[in-house]
């Protein structure tokens, strides 16, 4: 394979960070783990609003209902236009997932075509010169070589305790003695 090209990385906006914030807790999670929390799209000859017309009237069911609960979408995506990975978006550049699998995550060139109901009819080559799609993370930290070292944690340092004022005596409690003590039994009503 031939170095994979290194592709600039997408910088997200106001917009784009309340678009993530919307998304549930589990998808946010699988879209940090496939690199799709800020993809970059490859040149289209479609439109953004021909791509949202083909999702809503071609698409099946099931494509958009998945596709819905993502930040940025879930099938649009190739391995080509995934973003940075999780480790580096949460500036651990050291663990970066490219660093440790020792390489990019490449594509087999092959997709499906889905039936109506959902389940894969035919097997569909989609790049058949045989060109890797392929993801490396697109942060700019290197991938090969010496790790980046890990930062210091930033540990917040304890104030010193102030000094908490004597505890006031608690008042006097008084109690009177009923004049006669409740009996626990008749005496009169016991045999003898």
């Amino acid at each position: 394979m031939s170095a994979p090209i290194r592709r600039p990385q997408r910088k997200l906006t106001d917009e784009d960070f309340e678009t993530i914030n919307r998304a549930a807790l589990l998808n946010l999670h699988g879209a940090l783990i496939m690199g799709i929390v800020d993809p970059v799209p490859n040149p289209s000859p479609m439109s953004e609003a021909e791509g949202a017309w083909v999702r809503e009237h071609v698409w099946p069911e099931h494509f958009r209902e998945i596709d819905r609960k993502y930040p940025f979408g879930f099938q649009r995506w190739s391995m080509c236009e995934r973003g940075t990975c999780w480790n580096c978006l949460n500036h651990r550049c050291d663990l970066c997932v490219h660093r440790q699998e020792g390489g990019p995550a490449v594509d087999d060139n092959t997709d499906w075509v889905w039936a109506p109901g959902g389940f894969a009819l035919a097997r569909l080559i989609v790049r058949p010169g045989g060109e890797p799609c392929v993801w490396w993370c697109r942060c700019p930290c290197p991938k090969t070589g010496e790790a980046p070292a890990k930062p210091e944690r930033r540990r917040t340092v304890p104030q010193p305790a102030q000094e908490l004022p004597p505890p006031r005596p608690a008042p006097a409690v008084t109690r009177r003695a009923p004049d006669t003590h409740p009996a626990l039994f008749d005496v009169e009503l016991m045999p003898q």
